[in-house]
């Protein structure tokens, strides 16, 4: 079992920067890829982003590669998500999860099991 957390979420300008986190609880975090997820005021829900277990792998939508990175402490149990350059079309909820196991890579929507309650990013123009 996997809890997550995200925080650091807010009110920005265009072009400012903005550090997510997802502080996960339990053991085994650090056996889990963890990919980052957003949801828009009347859109579906959009994938951003994921890592590997190690933090040595990454995989990004491409609405975002290049401007956010995901990285991960496992000594933390907290994964990151840096954002920058951020621009009105990123805002959104945006939220973690972890697939509880792992058949693909980058993997599939589907897959994610276990997430977080979302962390409210809104940028202006």
């Amino acid at each position: 079992q996997v809890q997550l957390v995200e925080s650091g979420g807010g009110l920005v300008q265009a072009g400012a920067s903005l550090t997510l986190s997802c502080a996960a609880a339990g053991r085994t975090f650090s056996s889990y890829a963890v990919g980052w997820f957003r949801q828009a005021p009347g859109k579906e829900r959009e994938f951003v982003g994921v890592i590997n277990w190690s933090g040595g792998t990454t995989y990004y939508a491409g609405s975002v590669k290049g401007r956010y990175t995901i990285s991960r402490d496992n000594a933390k149990n907290t994964v990151y998500l840096q954002m920058n350059s951020l621009k009105p079309e990123d805002t959104a909820v945006y939220y973690c999860a972890a697939p509880r196991y792992l058949s693909s890579w980058p993997p599939a929507p589907y897959e994610y099991h276990y997430w977080g309650q979302g962390t409210q990013v809104t940028v202006s123009s």
